[in-house]
């Protein structure tokens, strides 16, 4: 999802109306915030969507973070209706300025670590000509001011998603895991590097388990997980293998038992006895994988091809899962403000608990491990 408006700023105007059958379209923000997404979630997004859904104006919703022209919020609105399109953009506009007014970022992202990364990441998404929409007289990426705001179109990825079919599961996948983000920033300290990976693991735990229950499969995809974000950053120092046998070989055994536990649970499946958040995410990740395997199996899936030449056509379960798990999986992961480096981490972390819970091994106990910390930028 790219945008297509450069010009700096809040623009207000007319919002999309009537999309395919009458629908309303999907409204866009994209809110440039270098600071923590914790105060822009909770005291903006948070009353903004209860008010809209409490008057009946509001269909879905989610977010994402991102990091061209700068790191931002891009905030997803849907009306309910396309009469209420105009209404909706009122008040997500006068919320976002209102916000920026009361607690605006302080950080400026113009040199140091993020701006080398943003480079990076800029210079691997966007290595030809197109590239010259976004850079600035030096060829390097142009950042736009912080704390400002504006609409943008929408534009659904359907070659990742699976075609429109796809993309409304997305949409809808989005919306509950965008919720579960709020609802864990709400309640537990993310901001506390330990309690991010561990709140981070146990989703990827639950929601492997349900989209991917085979062994073999599921350390098929971990594997290739860690593989793409280690090998996407190869020429770079932002993602890290050394260490990682280090930090494994002193994590408490406790990991590969609380997979196995987690697995075992869902296998039956018994969801009801996971306790806390994990419940409620472990129910939507088991309607998602039904949902996804219906659509298969109905021919209603159709990817764009790696090298953007074809589309294929994808009509089993078992091939269809694994390809909408990696951007199910990365796009929580992108919401919890998790980084690329960290996601790397994660997946090797999680394919070695696996591989030890299920051939009987045991570790060392003693306290979780992981590499240096550095600051998060999810892409």
């Amino acid at each position: 999802m790219t945008a297509d408006d450069t010009t700096p700023g809040p623009t207000v105007g007319r919002a999309p109306a009537a999309g395919p059958e009458g629908r309303a379209e999907w409204q866009a923000y994209h809110v440039f915030y270098a600071a923590s997404t914790r105060p822009f979630l909770l005291q903006c997004v948070r009353p903004l969507v209860a008010e809209l859904d409490r008057d009946g104006l509001l269909s879905g919703w989610f977010f994402i973070n991102y990091w061209l022209e700068g790191p931002h919020i891009r905030l997803r609105l849907r009306p309910t209706r396309p009469e209420a399109a105009d209404e909706v953009a009122a008040r997500a506009q006068d919320a976002v300025r209102d916000f920026l007014a009361r607690r605006p970022a302080l950080y400026e992202v113009k040199d140091g670590f993020l701006a080398e990364l943003y480079n990076t990441l800029f210079e691997l998404e966007y290595p030809g000509g197109e590239r010259d929409r976004w850079t600035d007289a030096a060829g390097r990426m142009r950042l736009r001011p912080n704390n400002s705001f504006s609409p943008e179109p929408y534009e659904p990825e359907y070659g990742k998603y699976g075609g429109p079919a796809g993309v409304e599961l997305a949409e809808w996948h989005f919306q509950r895991s965008s919720e579960l983000v709020v609802d864990a920033a709400a309640s537990v300290n993310l901001h506390v590097r330990t309690v991010l990976l561990g709140t981070a693991a146990q989703l990827m735990m639950t929601m492997s388990g349900c989209l991917l229950p085979d062994r073999e499969v599921l350390l098929e995809f971990l594997d290739r997980y860690h593989a793409f974000w280690n090998s996407a950053f190869s020429g770079t120092n932002y993602t890290a293998s050394e260490g990682y046998d280090r930090a494994y070989g002193t994590m408490d055994a406790a990991l590969a038992r609380r997979f196995q536990e987690i697995r075992r649970t869902l296998a039956e499946p018994a969801p009801e006895r996971l306790p806390g958040f994990l419940r409620g995410w472990a129910e939507h990740c088991l309607e998602l994988g039904d949902r996804a395997a219906a659509l298969a199996r109905d021919g209603d899936l159709v990817f764009r091809s790696w090298d953007g030449t074809r589309d294929l056509r994808v009509t089993e379960p078992g091939q269809a899962l694994p390809m909408l798990a990696s951007p199910y999986m990365h796009m929580t992961n992108n919401r919890l403000s998790v980084s690329v480096r960290d996601e790397a981490y994660l997946s090797y972390v999680l394919g070695r608990a696996l591989r030890q819970a299920e051939s009987g091994l045991t570790v060392e106990p003693g306290s979780t491990a992981e590499p240096e910390p550095e600051p998060s930028a999810a892409p």
